[in-house]
This record gives structure tokens, C-alpha cells and sequence, in this order.
């Protein structure tokens, strides 16, 4: 065998004695010495006792500092009675009253229709036959036809200016001449003829020549109120004072009695009202103004702003051209005005309305 003899050991090792229970790292630290290689332990002072240290669930969280007791824990704080939450309020729905059992609110009414209902009367055909008016139920004449072409024309222009929204006016015309004598009246009476043999129109004719009405006259109609007192006294409809004929569409407003006013209750407000009131409810009727000569008397010009359209009857051999322009300025409060030549006896087109029912002449 191999023989073994212990190792020498040196003066300090020999010196320290050998602990018992040191475990092996124990022995390496102390034999090798390596204390010195160990962190410097922390003075008493400096650590906190365990009673006010904090406690840590994650090293970035810090959960509560908490005073713990050596003898015991501290007790529990008394939980805060639970109070019983409250049922949910039912709400009811409120009963409400069905719409068709509330009273519906007043639709505005329209304006009723202003019928007229004044006694008819009847137009004396020969009288009219022996003036060279037109004559309702008769052969067709050369005036008859001219006629026809002057107030389809004019019905036009009524219905564009109605689409254009002039309201009531546009279904008033005035007809009027620069001086006495030209033809207005005539041309007045022989247009409200034509116009009541439309089969969807009738039309009032208007004695609106205060000083010298001829229009009843030239019918053969009795006198009675006319427009003049309607527009002086607000008690009197100008609707009554309408006179009927037996020709069917055609009515008769006469121009009732003058006054050293009658411009100025043409001017009133009350003109419009009243004129207004003749068409309400009748977008088919036409009101036809019979004036006085616009050179010769003011009503004509005072009338001109109440009416869509303007027809100045100029009489060929007598009315100048500086008397013509003068009564278009003042009838220029119309936005519509139109020329009648009047007493024509040549033709340079070789027109001769009537000539083919054998009436040319």
C-alpha cells in the first residue's frame, strides 16, 4: 500500500481551530480569506424596525404602508352597513288624446266669389247695328273680325301677365284716346262685345269717363249708381251697381255721378280695394275701363296704375304724332301699352278682315 502522511500545516492554520459545524463554504471563506470580498455590514441604526417597513407585491407597486403590531393584528374596520338600493321607478306613459279628437285649427278660408246680380236688361240690337257696333248672335262683319284679332291679343297678354304674378290687374284693361272724338268709346263697347262671346269668359264693361259717360247710352241702358259713388261713400258695394244684359258674359258697371274729386278718389287706397273686390274669386272675368281722352282729363292717367295693360286708340286722320306720344307718357304708370289705329281705309298688306263671309266692304 501506498503510505500517507499528513500535510504540514502552517503557523496560522495551526493556530485556528477547527470549527465545528462550519459548513464547507464557511470553511472556504475562512480559510481562503475571503471575508473581505463580502458587502459592509449595514449599522443597526440604519434599519428600520420590521413594525413601520413597507410592504411590496411588485417592485414598481407599492401596495400600502401598513403599522403592524408585534402582539397583535390591528382589528378590521367596521364595514359601513349596506343600504338596500331602491326599486327602479316605473314610469307611465301619458294617455294622450288622439289628433282627430282635438279640435283642427281654422284653415283660412278664400275670399267667397263675387257674383254679380244686378237686373238684366236688353240691348236694342238695331241701335247697335245703326252705331257700326258688333251685334251678338248676327253674321259675322269686317269689325267682328278685327275685333276677334284685337282681343285675342290682349287675352294673351292677360294670361302672361298673370303667370308673371301682377294679380288682379291683369285682368283690367284701360282703353283710352289722346283727345274726344277718336274712337275709344267705340273701340271700349266693341271690344266687350267680342269678349263676351268667349265661350270660357265674361267681361265688365266700366263707364269710367266721369264727365261725359257715353256707354250706357250706347246700349240702351238705364242710369243708376255707378263706380264714382262706390269710391266716394264705403257704404255702397260697387258689386250691386253692376247692371245684366241679355247677352250672355257681359255686364255693365256705369260710371255713377261726378265730382270735383274724381282723381283723387281715383288715388285713394280704396281705388285698388274696390277694383280688386270686381275680379275676387273670377279669374275669368275681364274688366274693360271705358276713360276719358288722357289729354283732355286726369282720370285716365290715375287709372293707368291700376290696370295690366293700356290700349291708345289714335284715329288716323286726326290724332298727331306729338298728341300720341304725350298720352303714352302719361299713361306710362302701366307697364303694358298697345296702339289702336282707328278709321283706316287703306291697307298696304291688302287686309281686309271679313272679306271672305262676304262683309269686306
Amino acid at each position: 500500500m501506498t503510505k500517507h502522511s499528513k500535510i504540514p500545516l502552517s503557523e496560522g492554520e495551526a493556530e485556528v481551530p477547527k470549527a465545528r459545524g462550519a459548513t464547507l463554504i464557511e470553511r472556504v471563506v475562512r480559510n481562503y480569506d475571503l471575508v473581505q470580498l463580502t458587502s459592509a455590514p449595514i449599522p443597526e441604526n440604519l434599519v428600520p424596525p420590521p413594525s413601520k417597513r413597507r410592504l411590496y407585491r411588485r417592485a414598481d407597486e407599492v401596495v400600502e404602508e401598513a403599522v403592524v403590531s408585534p402582539v397583535a393584528e390591528a382589528p378590521m374596520a367596521a364595514s359601513a352597513p349596506v343600504t338596500p338600493q331602491a326599486a327602479p321607478e316605473v314610469v307611465v306613459g301619458e294617455v294622450l288624446e288622439a289628433a282627430a279628437a282635438k279640435p283642427a285649427q281654422a284653415v283660412a278660408k278664400l275670399p267667397e266669389p263675387v257674383v254679380f246680380k244686378g237686373a238684366r236688361h236688353t240691348v236694342n240690337r238695331q241701335h247697335l247695328r245703326d252705331q257700326g257696333l258688333i251685334v251678338p248672335e248676327s253674321t259675322v262683319t269686317a269689325v267682328l273680325e278685327e275685333f276677334r284679332i284685337v282681343k285675342r291679343q290682349l287675352l294673351l297678354n292677360a294670361d302672361q301677365l298673370a303667370q308673371q304674378g301682377m294679380g288682379p290687374a291683369a285682368q283690367r284693361v284701360l282703353i283710352c284716346s289722346p283727345h274726344p272724338g277718336e274712337g275709344k268709346s267705340f273701340t271700349s263697347v266693341n271690344l266687350a262685345l267680342a269678349i263676351a262671346a268667349e265661350k270660357e269668359c265674361e267681361v265688365l264693361l266700366v263707364d269710367a269717363d266721369f264727365a261725359k259717360p257715353s256707354v250706357l247710352s250706347m246700349l240702351g241702358l238705364p242710369g243708376g249708381p255707378g263706380l264714382m259713388d262706390a269710391l266716394a261713400n264705403p257704404e255702397i258695394d260697387a258689386a250691386d251697381c253692376v247692371i245684366g244684359t241679355d247677352i250672355p258674359g257681359l255686364w255693365v258697371l256705369p260710371a255713377g255721378v261726378a265730382t270735383t274729386s274724381d282723381t283723387e278718389y281715383l288715388t285713394s287706397s280704396r281705388t285698388r280695394t274696390v277694383l280688386d273686390h270686381l275680379v275676387q274669386g273670377a279669374p275669368q272675368r275681364f274688366v274693360i275701363f271705358d276713360s276719358p281722352p288722357a289729354l283732355a282729363a286726369s282720370p285716365a292717367a290715375a287709372l293707368a296704375k291700376y290696370v295690366g295693360q293700356a290700349v291708345v286708340v289714335a284715329r288716323c286722320d286726326k290724332t298727331a304724332q306729338s298728341s300720341l306720344e304725350d298720352a303714352v307718357s302719361l299713361l306710362s304708370a302701366c307697364p303694358n301699352i298697345q296702339l289702336i289705329l282707328n278709321a283706316v281705309h287703306f291697307s298696304p298688306s291688302g287686309r281686309r278682315f271679313g272679306s271672305y263671309y262676304g262683309y269686306g266692304g
